[in-house]
């Protein structure tokens, strides 16, 4: 129900997902007509550097605060990260062109 909504905020997301702490993706997947730019492992061992992005960053977090999400563009896509309770972490890709403002906004109202 959350991918699904995610999917709906804007016509450029291209894909909302949730993995575990593996990498696997347990729930979402890709708005209607859209490829995955990478194979499944490829897509599993982006997911585990991201977990592991999250984990670094929560070193930190005991004086900064824990963070909310994290956006990178690449040349292809933006990636929006945000960590979930258990260990789950969101996976959101956008088109370049997409507001990632506006998203991040709207997804955060969503969780």
């Amino acid at each position: 129900m959350l991918c699904k909504s995610i999917l709906d905020i804007d016509p450029l997301v291209r894909f909302a997902g949730v993995c575990d702490h593996t990498g696997e993706i347990k729930h979402g997947g890709h708005a209607k007509g859209i490829q995955n730019l990478l194979s499944a492992d490829e897509t599993k061992r982006s997911n585990l550097q991201a977990l592991a992005r999250w984990g670094l960053r929560n070193t930190l977090a005991p004086k900064i605060g824990y963070g909310k999400y994290s956006m990178t563009e690449y040349e292809k896509i933006k990636r929006i990260t945000m960590p979930l309770k258990g260990e789950h972490l969101l996976l959101v890709t956008t088109e370049i062109r997409a507001d990632h403002v506006k998203i991040i906004r709207a997804v955060l109202d969503l969780i």
